[in-house]
């Protein structure tokens, strides 16, 4: 019995944490991308990157994908967006 119930809970537990993770980087960009049009309503122009925002102050730090990939979130000085990226 324990087995049966264990093969029903625990991929109803990894799928919710890969949700919540998937949903936290979402969360991410699209903070990333409110801080970066509030830099340019501010300073009159687009950062250069997204270290621009720390230096700046209008962020702490560049956060980093709950998924601990290498480079997650990558501005494009084109679109001034942060876009979303694909998770393992």
């Amino acid at each position: 019995i324990v087995g049966i119930l264990a093969a029903i809970v625990i991929p109803r537990i990894t799928y919710t944490a890969k949700s919540a993770k998937v949903e936290a980087c979402n969360g991410n960009a699209s903070a990333l991308n409110s801080q970066i049009e509030l830099y340019n309503v501010r300073e009159g122009g687009w950062p250069a990157n997204l270290n621009a925002l720390v230096t700046s102050d209008y962020i702490d730090e560049v956060p980093t994908c709950p998924f601990g990939t290498a480079s997650p979130y990558a501005y494009s000085t084109t679109t001034h967006r942060v876009a979303k990226h694909s998770h393992p």
